[in-house]
């Protein structure tokens, strides 16, 4: 009977830590956790897109998107960025395999073509307002600053953390903890190419169009 018991205890407690097998790995939580930030980033970007959306025809008497957007370069920007995104998983592919070389090349394409997003977007941003048309020019303009700015202020900080990311490496190799920051910034930079789709889309084609 004690047997029995002991035996039913037994697969009690194998039960349980079935049920409960542990705390998960850091990766999946720090993945987690960074999933959270994200979507709060994309809750003020679907709130920016809200408010242009509203202030699309508010030009207050100025110029419209479709007078003032240059199609051709906005579409050299898109080209810039997803290519970006696609280096950016190469350098994903080689922190996995542990390849030094291949990383540092990858995430020097990454910089560069982000850099390029950067430059021609304030060469745009320069010429509205030698224009005439700065963010307190209209309503419209004014959120369209706010939106695609606030995009380039991201793809501005995730710049910097590329950088940093590359020091890393050079100094202290694929650690597990240098990994799950590149994690990190992996899905930051896939999140910025994602909401320039939508930027593309909807300011750009759609304010064009308008």
């Amino acid at each position: 009977m004690s047997i029995a018991v002991a035996h039913g205890h037994d697969a009690d407690l194998i039960g349980l830590e079935a049920e409960h097998p542990g705390p998960a790995p850091k990766r999946i939580v720090t993945g987690y956790g960074f999933w959270i930030f994200l979507l709060s980033d994309m809750v003020m970007f679907s709130c920016f897109f809200a408010a242009y959306a509203v202030l699309l025809g508010q030009t207050a008497g100025g110029p419209t998107g479709a007078q003032l957007f240059n199609l051709r370069n906005v579409a050299v920007e898109t080209a810039c960025l997803l290519f970006s995104s696609f280096a950016c998983g190469m350098a994903s592919i080689a922190a996995e395999e542990r390849n030094y070389l291949w990383f540092q090349i990858a995430m020097a394409v990454t910089c560069l073509l982000g850099l390029a997003f950067l430059t021609i977007e304030f060469r745009e941003f320069a010429d509205l307002v030698a224009r005439g048309a700065g963010p307190s020019r209209s309503a419209f303009l004014s959120a369209f600053f706010t939106l695609v700015g606030c995009h380039g202020g991201h793809v501005s900080a995730g710049i910097l953390w590329l950088l940093t990311m590359m020091a890393q490496v050079s100094a202290k190799g694929f650690r597990a903890d240098i990994r799950r920051r590149f994690l990190c910034f992996a899905l930051f930079w896939h999140a910025l190419d994602i909401i320039w789709v939508a930027v593309f889309s909807v300011v750009y084609l759609l304010g064009s169009a308008a």
